[in-house]
């Protein structure tokens, strides 16, 4: 009886010493975590390497995006670029919903997104300038070169600006110039920068008359002879830049990422390039690589020095 006791208690003994070991062995798994924050290290000042980037669907912003969001991926980042609204855009990075965007029009376009949101991100400066927005028509309208002419051309023109989406700046911009310069008759007739662009070719290449909301850099004045009209009341203001805006906190979760974000800048000329093999069919992706294979000096100084 004695030695049955004794077995018994030696193979509870057994069981527990068993069970303690499975339990270490779990706390080796945990030690899995361990290994994956590791790999991470190896992996240099990658950091958290899934990013998301969010940009207001103009043709400017596409090309932007997706040729940061290139140089991004190799460099060993997951990017998901994400078409969005104006305000939305400025709020998904302020809540630190999205990893930042590429895409901020200063000061005036996104000038009250800005005041709203700017305290909530971190501004790493302008990656363009010389940006700017007016009211565009084509070179054939001679006999019209400033925002007041058009009080004398309402009806060649319908009284129509054919806008792009209700509440950019631009739209906004064109709205206070009907007040401005008391163009009575006239309406600004909102739709998106994709159908103002087709309106736009459609009308230049019957030489008809036609003003758009517009901007510069822009596809359109590679493609077309078109003219800004002088606004000499400043009702679309000065000359602007696009700036980067992050998440707080990026900076310590991708580093390297924020790095290159940090240190992005090209001119109009680069811009208005991707732009234009987009607008021809090209997809944004294939024109990012294009741009990026073929200009590696440029992108090198957006990279950190090793």
């Amino acid at each position: 009886m004695f030695n049955f006791s004794w077995k018994k208690t030696s193979l509870i003994f057994v069981l527990v010493l068993s069970l303690f070991l499975a339990a270490c062995g779990n706390d080796g798994d945990n030690g899995a975590t361990d290994e994956t924050t590791d790999d991470q290290e190896v992996n240099g000042d990658l950091g958290e390497t899934d990013l998301e980037l969010v940009y207001v669907e103009w043709d400017t912003e596409v090309a932007s995006t997706h040729i940061i969001a290139h140089v991004l991926e190799e460099q060993g980042y997951n990017v998901e670029t994400t078409p969005i609204d104006n305000a939305i855009m400025w709020e998904a990075v302020a809540s630190g919903d999205a990893d930042g965007m590429v895409a901020a029009w200063l000061p005036a376009t996104h000038g009250d997104l800005y005041d709203r949101y700017h305290e909530e991100m971190d501004h790493l400066g302008v990656n363009l300038e010389g940006a700017k927005i007016g009211l565009v028509l084509p070179e054939y309208m001679e006999d019209v070169n400033s925002i007041a002419d058009l009080n004398d051309f309402t009806d060649e023109f319908g009284g129509s600006i054919t806008a792009i989406e209700p509440g950019a700046g631009v739209v906004q911009a064109a709205e206070q110039s009907l007040e401005d310069y008391e163009l009575e008759g006239w309406s600004v007739d909102t739709s998106s920068s994709g159908a103002m662009a087709t309106t736009l070719r459609q009308a230049y290449n019957n030489e008809e008359p036609i003003v758009v909301t517009g901007w510069s850099p822009h596809w359109k004045f590679a493609e077309f002879e078109l003219k800004y009209l002088e606004d000499e009341l400043n009702s679309f203001g000065d000359a602007e830049t696009i700036d980067t805006f992050v998440r707080i906190g990026l900076e310590e979760d991708s580093p390297l990422a924020y790095d290159i974000l940090d240190n992005f800048y090209w001119d109009s000329a680069d811009m208005e390039a991707v732009m234009l093999e987009i607008s021809g069919g090209t997809s944004p992706e294939d024109a990012a690589s294009a741009w990026v294979e073929a200009n590696r000096d440029k992108v090198d100084e957006w990279l950190p020095a090793e």
